[in-house]
């Protein structure tokens, strides 16, 4: 019988390889994992013209994805309060006419956005994830995606952290407006989806 290996039979985007360099360089060590991007990638090719958030840019590991899905017509913002971080991204996939990249806090921005206005939201932030949750929900189209990862433990969580994510992860089934699907899998992964009602 063959195992699936659901590490090695996946593509990775053109733009990764200088991404994860620059990345090392700068010793950020918080970037999503492979397979966390391919669940971003197939998520975003489900919606021809969509419009894609991201909460926490980061060195832009994830854009790379979420760009490597998306068609021609749809449109990705990348919320970071890092300057520095972001550069990464700026640098290697700031030409792609999709893109924009904003410093900016990710509650300001969130709290200026229209209700149902993204298709996903990646909440790879406290900020959209532990804080704010309400806020980055509010914004998610009816049928969209919000996705959070880094939910099984993690070298990198600071002391007491395990206790939050827990909590959220017994909050967000809880919730009657979302379908949620937690995946013990990659770094830990939940999709949820907003109902139509």
């Amino acid at each position: 019988m063959n195992q699936m290996d659901d590490v090695s039979c996946i593509r990775r985007p053109v733009a990764l390889a200088q991404i994860l360099q620059r990345t090392a360089e700068l010793g950020f060590d918080m970037a999503s994992e492979d397979r966390a991007g391919a669940l971003l990638r197939a998520l975003v090719a489900s919606k021809p013209a969509g419009r894609f958030l991201e909460l926490g840019t980061g060195t832009g590991v994830a854009a790379a994805w979420i760009l490597d899905g998306m068609d021609a017509a749809s449109t990705f913002v990348s919320v970071d309060v890092n300057a520095t971080f972001q550069q990464v991204v700026r640098d290697v996939l700031g030409g792609d006419p999709r893109l924009t990249l904003l410093v900016d806090d990710a509650l300001a921005f969130l709290e200026q956005q229209a209700p149902s206005t993204f298709d996903m939201v990646f909440a790879d932030a406290l900020r959209g994830k532990y804080e704010g949750l309400d806020l980055a929900l509010r914004v998610v189209k009816p049928g969209g995606f919000y996705v959070i990862d880094d939910m099984l433990p993690q070298p990198n969580w600071p002391h007491g952290h395990a206790s939050r994510v827990e909590e959220l992860l017994k909050s967000l089934p809880a919730r009657d407006d979302f379908e949620v699907a937690p995946m013990a899998w990659a770094s830990g992964l939940v999709v949820a989806v907003r109902k139509s009602s």
